[in-house]
């Protein structure tokens, strides 16, 4: 058996989803496809595919082997390319981990621009709220919004963002509108927890500073539930100015306290130092500097 060919093979497979299509694809037998992954499987030690009558899915197992043979495959890919060329190319699987709000809202829509000036980059775009493991989940680069605990890590500034205090007009009709910072200790503040000190937030005006510790009745450690909150009227928020840009221009919410300025947030890429010469990680992290300036609420 040669594995780089099962390998390759059974990447096809699970990307068309179908034996006969790879075998159709490949110009070889049916049979000849299912002793390859048979073979694979026999070199591993246990099943990639749960088979059924109805359809082809991955095992847990298959599912871990399959995202290294396509990191393991890119890698050869660009190595050849490389060697052709005397450089290597921007080209191959990234896998990039994001939190779910910033994700959507900010990453998301500079992928198509990224990808025209790359097309040969196969982006996988992974939303969570939680720091995943780089190493463990096979993760190319992180973007992580906060101050970052690089242990291990290397992590590349991509700028700040912008937050300011949001409500909505039924809130702020029902509880009124704070004039100045200690005013939000008679409100209903929403804690984002997954920062360090959510319950105290604090802002600036020319050179004086406030520390305010908030309280309320609700906290959260995703974004986008704290959003749903502040729209139903729940509470008040210190939040992304691009996490409510567009409910701002549709009157759904609106800024107070906008004389003071909230302390803004540092926006990084981090990635292990295993990927540091990962020529399209490096691409990513360079165009996301270029780009992500001209979004709602980056400093």
């Amino acid at each position: 058996m040669d594995l780089f060919d099962s390998m390759r093979v059974f990447v096809r497979v699970v990307e068309r989803g179908s034996f006969s299509a790879v075998a159709r694809e490949l110009n070889m037998g049916q049979p000849a496809v299912s002793k390859q992954i048979r073979a694979l499987e026999q070199y591993l030690g246990g099943p990639v595919f749960a088979r059924s009558t109805r359809h082809l899915a991955l095992t847990d197992q298959g599912q871990r082997f399959y995202s290294h043979c396509q990191e393991i495959l890119g890698q050869v890919e660009s190595a050849t390319r490389s060697f052709a060329s005397g450089q290597e190319q921007v080209a191959g699987p990234l896998r990039v981990a994001a939190p779910v709000s910033y994700g959507r809202l900010c990453i998301a829509p500079l992928i198509g621009t990224f990808l025209q000036r790359y097309p040969d980059v196969r982006i996988d775009l992974r939303l969570s709220d939680h720091n995943e493991d780089l190493l463990m989940e096979n993760i190319d680069l992180a973007i992580r919004i906060g101050v970052v605990k690089t242990e291990g890590l290397v992590a590349v500034s991509l700028g700040t963002t912008t937050r300011r205090v949001y409500a909505s007009p039924i809130y702020l009709e029902r509880c009124g509108v704070p004039l100045e910072p200690s005013e939000l200790a008679g409100h209903n503040c929403i804690g984002f927890t997954l920062l360090e000190h959510y319950d105290r937030w604090r802002f600036t005006r020319g050179a004086h500073e406030f520390e305010i510790a908030i309280t309320g009745n609700v906290t959260s450690n995703s974004s986008e539930a704290i959003r749903e909150m502040v729209l139903c009227g729940l509470g008040i928020s210190l939040s992304p100015q691009w996490l409510f840009a567009a409910d701002v221009e549709r009157g759904r919410v609106q800024s107070v306290l906008d004389r003071y300025k909230a302390t803004a947030l540092p926006v990084s890429a981090v990635f292990s130092r295993e990927r540091r010469h990962s020529a399209r990680a490096m691409a990513f992290i360079d165009f996301l500097r270029e780009h992500l300036h001209v979004l709602p609420g980056r400093a």
